[in-house]
């Protein structure tokens, strides 16, 4: 049987794409840090969809647990969906020194944890010839960003290798598309702060339903890049046109804290 591995599964996207992955019948492979909330969701998709549901906690900030989650994940399973979808950030100075350790967690999980998983799933799908990875990046992917710049830096990081793999994958059977969402109603933005962000107050946010939504659909439909709502496709569009240093100075003025 096929299943489907999910990262950050416990809250936000990830709950989301757990439940479209289960009404869409797929067995699932749920992991995040909180092993009482993925329990809780769960049980909650088995009873809704009767599809089978396995947890296997992990820490991707820590080393080897890529390694080991996938592991843990492919023994006796083969695994022909992959969903990058953990991620951490910042907001604050990079000169601050208290801010390295919430950035080298950062680096760990939105890079390094997703490109070994990326690889390993790479690996098994073309061997197999079909599979489908969803990498979330987002829309700070397309320009850098001051006050959350390690954040930043990581998104354009799988935004990049994704649209390359990608690339190389055409005719393998396997398809690598990449999500890339603007602010978004999740606990992603108060766990790092960033709900202080001045443009996170006047603004209002999709929600984590719609967003995953458009991510699921897109990756069905073999998109590489996908980029959901007008003002995501827009904000996306507009640094190709702008003056680098124009768009980097505006960027820094909306992720200033109030």
């Amino acid at each position: 049987m096929p299943w489907t591995l999910i990262t950050g599964a416990s809250e936000g996207l990830g709950r989301e794409f757990a439940a479209l992955a289960a009404a869409d019948g797929h067995a699932l492979i749920l992991s995040a840090r909180q092993q009482d909330k993925l329990q809780a969701l769960a049980s909650d998709l088995r009873a809704r969809h009767g599809v089978e549901v396995v947890v296997i906690p992990a820490d991707l900030s820590r080393p080897d647990e890529a390694d080991r989650l996938w592991t843990s994940a492919t023994t006796g399973r083969v695994v022909s969906v992959l969903v990058n979808n953990a991620g951490l950030g910042r907001n604050g100075p990079f000169a601050d020194p208290d801010g390295w350790p919430r950035e080298e967690a950062t680096l760990a999980v939105n890079a390094v944890a997703l490109t070994v998983l990326m690889k390993r799933a790479v690996v098994a799908m073309t061997s197999a010839g079909q599979g489908a990875i969803l990498n979330v990046a987002s829309t700070a992917g397309f320009v850098p960003g001051p006050q959350m710049a390690v954040y930043h830096a990581t998104k354009a990081y799988v935004l990049s290798l994704s649209e390359a793999v990608a690339d190389e994958l055409r005719g393998t059977g396997v398809t690598i598309s990449v999500l890339c969402p603007g602010a978004t109603q999740t606990e992603f933005f108060k766990a790092d702060g960033a709900e202080k962000a001045s443009f996170l107050t006047r603004m209002p946010l999709p929600t984590a339903a719609s967003v995953a939504k458009a991510g699921w659909v897109g990756l069905k439909a073999r998109h590489r890049s996908i980029v959901p709502g007008p003002n995501n496709r827009l904000s996306a569009f507009l640094p190709r046109l702008l003056p680098r240093a124009w768009t980097t100075r505006v960027t820094g003025i909306l992720l200033q804290r109030r």
